[in-house]
């Protein structure tokens, strides 16, 4: 039998989210609120040891999970926390499988949970030989939640779980005096929780089966019922509201430029900056005002972010410098590299160690060598580009025939005039030329000069012809 196993409750709909879509799959940090959940638990247990309890629209909750490994529990009723955890143990029973020893039981809409906390819950559930431990908060306004009685200030063990519609008179005029409250989250003796969940009644105005019930059907049989609280309220207060998921959306970006911060990255402004939790940042990099780093993104050593770039997906090495309003999606940039301003990078585009891409230039699937640039108003796509590549002004890789996308070769160390296009498919070999304005439609030989211009034709006088019939029509 193993030690410990962790459920995570996820079946809610969120009515107060006004939302189409599943509470826990509302994102925060730059990730999903479940996915926070379940990342934190897979630092204590496999996710072989973990069951999420899934209901509402249980089929988009499964999907986006799916890779994490987890065990999916269906609650087909939402009838309370209680009927959840049955559920869980008629999940055992079909299985044939033998339950862990201990369960903790998380809220999948709690994101600021840290590994630490549960891992304390943990310990505390251990040290003290409970049968149930409570996760507890104390905030300075407890009001609509459920509050914790201990059997005195000093002592571990809880009497009871007391919700607000029945607090007394005397207890809701002092709230000072009773300001812990119910996480919602616990550890159990599974064995001890399994026969109790067989006695709870849904004798209440909701008709639903409540685990807080637990707490006192544990305390009435003489069982051990204790509480530990966490270091801060945020981490287990979950959402109720689309106002309440920006309040802990903004504690987890702020928690995350503090870690930043604490590991040597400067950043100006850190209220005004966007970055998930996922993003990682070398130690000497600067990020200006209202930067966005998002999804996986890593960013070396050394580097500089200005203004109102948005970084997604990408990997930027060392001593890079991106100018202003650059977009890079699911782009790879190497060392001392310089973008921008407003240079566009998009999926699968490779920017080689000190290449340059500049003003308005847009790369898609695109490969530019050590030290190439192309640093105006171009567009380069499915293209291979060597090292030591000029791209000259208003360059056009033409990749699209209208059926198939088709790919530009150019060799190292070859010019490409400005306003040229390139018609793929195309092989500029090495140390070639090419003449600006060009339409280049056939390959290039290695060290030869292409131009793919019509030739020009002067006609003297044509100007002053034209503005005398011109005149002669208005008389």
């Amino acid at each position: 039998m193993d030690a410990l196993g962790i459920v995570v409750m996820a079946a809610g709909k969120g009515t107060r989210l006004k939302s189409s879509r599943p509470k826990v799959l509302h994102a925060v940090g730059g990730k999903l609120l479940l996915q926070h959940v379940i990342d934190a638990a897979l630092q204590l247990v496999p996710a072989s040891a973990m069951q999420v309890v899934i209901g509402h629209q249980a089929d988009l909750v499964r999907e986006a999970m799916a890779n994490t490994g987890v065990h999916f529990v269906l609650q087909a009723q939402q009838l309370g926390t209680g009927h959840a955890l049955q559920c869980v143990k008629q999940a055992y029973l079909a299985a044939g499988a033998i339950p862990p020893e201990n369960l903790i039981v998380l809220s999948g809409d709690v994101p600021l949970i840290r590994p630490e906390t549960i891992d304390r819950l943990w310990q505390t559930h251990t040290r003290e030989s409970a049968a149930m431990t409570i996760l507890t908060a104390v905030p300075e306004n407890p009001s609509g939640y459920g509050r914790v009685l201990r059997k005195s200030p000093s002592s571990a063990e809880v009497r009871a779980i007391v919700e607000q519609k029945s607090l007394t008179p005397e207890q809701l005029a002092h709230p000072d005096q009773l300001r812990e409250i119910n996480s919602g989250i616990y550890a159990f003796r599974t064995e001890t929780l399994f026969r109790s969940l067989d006695a709870l009644t849904n004798t209440n105005s909701a008709g639903e089966f409540y685990l807080t019930d637990v707490a006192a059907l544990l305390t009435e049989a003489g069982e051990r019922v204790v509480a530990v609280a966490a270091d801060s309220v945020d981490e287990v207060l979950g959402a109720n509201t689309i106002a309440e998921m920006m309040h802990l959306d903004a504690a987890l970006r702020r928690a995350t430029a503090d870690r930043l911060m604490a590991a040597g990255v400067t950043i100006f402004r850190p209220d005004t900056v966007v970055i998930d939790s996922t993003v990682a940042v070398g130690p000497d990099t600067v990020l200006e005002p209202y930067v966005q780093l998002l999804g996986n993104t890593r960013i070396g050593s050394h580097c500089r972010v200005r203004s109102y770039s948005t970084l997604e997906n990408s990997t930027v090495g060392d001593g890079v410098l991106i100018r202003n309003g650059c977009i890079l999606d699911s782009a790879e940039v190497a060392a001392n590299a310089v973008l921008g301003p407003y240079a566009h990078l998009r999926p699968q585009s490779r920017i080689g160690e000190g290449a340059h891409v500049g003003n308005f230039v847009e790369t898609k699937k695109a490969v530019l060598g050590a030290g190439s640039k192309a640093n105006h108003l171009s567009y380069l796509g499915d293209a291979e580009i060597g090292a030591g590549v000029n791209i000259g002004a208003g360059v056009i890789t033409c990749n699209y025939d209208g059926a198939n996308k088709h790919v530009t070769r150019v060799g190292d160390r070859s010019f490409i005039g400005s306003d040229s296009t390139l018609v793929a498919p195309l092989s500029v070999e090495p140390d070639s030329y090419v003449a600006a304005g060009s339409c280049i439609t056939e390959n290039v030989p290695s060290g030869a000069l292409a131009l793919g211009r019509s030739r020009q034709v002067n006609k003297p006088g044509w100007a002053q012809r034209l503005k005398a019939k011109q005149k002669e029509a208005k008389a």
